[in-house]
């Protein structure tokens, strides 16, 4: 059995508070698990804390975390992530090149002071940083598949094939202006996939304020699904401005939208551990 647990589900920023205690307000985390192997992680966001609180903290924590890209939402839970701040613990970090240099390098760029006290490099367990380019790779018994996808500076997604199971993972996806294409990229990482975890950030009023921030519609990502021909899409990324209610009106609305045939659609929310 795969399992995959959600423990951060924002977009932009974390925003925990009262009105969004349901779906919770740590930002991208993903992790999946399958017994006598290490978890593979889905980018390092803040909800990455609360991931670290189920592993061990002794130096014998061991695991891969495939990053989609650089911005702060996605990577500054590293250093709060104790089994890997540990003599012994091993993390294998894969995220995609920068143009003025690897991911390594972006990562230490960013993890250093004045902006953070700690560099990555200072943090006690192996942490080895990877270029993830266009490229099918194997961690353990997994099958990955890494591809670029439309955003704001460069960006992947990654399709993890475990023991018969299939999670295709897009989380920030730049949909064009007319909303009518898929890039060949995101298809072949979302084709046929159990779970489609899916950019669903903006309304389509937000949208159309907001068409070149880097994301998509929730219509936009069933559309993705529909073509993909994916058995269940996971609404990810909530805007932070969409409280709880808000984003029970956004799984209404593109379940109204579902044709016979579509996938089942829910949306992620911090706890919630699908089974496959």
């Amino acid at each position: 059995m795969v399992d995959v647990t959600f423990f951060g589900v924002r977009g932009s920023c974390p925003c925990p508070s009262e009105a969004n205690r349901r779906y919770g307000g740590n930002t991208a985390c993903v992790a999946l698990t399958h017994p006598g192997e290490a978890p593979i992680i889905f980018d390092l966001g803040t909800g990455l804390r609360a991931f670290g609180s189920t592993q061990p903290a002794d130096g014998s924590f061991r695991g891969t975390a495939l990053v989609t890209h650089m911005h702060w939402d996605h990577v500054q839970g590293l250093p709060f992530f104790p089994p890997a701040d540990r003599p012994g613990a091993v993390l294998d970090v894969y995220g995609p090149p920068q143009p003025d240099g690897s991911f390594g390098e972006a990562f230490d760029d960013l993890m250093r002071p004045p902006f953070f006290p700690v560099r990555a490099g200072e943090l006690r367990g192996d942490i080895t940083f990877h270029d993830a380019v266009e490229d099918d790779l194997a961690v353990g018994n997994a099958k990955i598949r890494i591809r670029n996808v439309p955003h704001v500076g460069p960006t992947v997604g990654y399709r993890v094939s475990w023991e018969g199971r299939t999670v295709a993972y897009i989380s920030d996806h730049q949909a064009p202006l007319d909303l009518d294409t898929v890039a060949d990229g995101v298809l072949e990482l979302a084709e046929t996939a159990d779970v489609l975890i899916h950019d669903a950030q903006y309304t389509p009023d937000e949208f159309r304020e907001k068409a070149h921030w880097g994301h998509c519609t929730i219509g936009y990502a069933l559309d993705v699904a529909r073509q993909a021909g994916a058995g269940q899409l996971v609404l990810f990324h909530h805007d932070p401005a969409h409280d709880d209610d808000a984003i029970d009106r956004i799984v209404r609305d593109v379940r109204a939208r579902r044709r016979p045939g579509d996938p089942e659609v829910i949306a992620a929310y911090e706890g919630l551990t699908l089974h496959l």
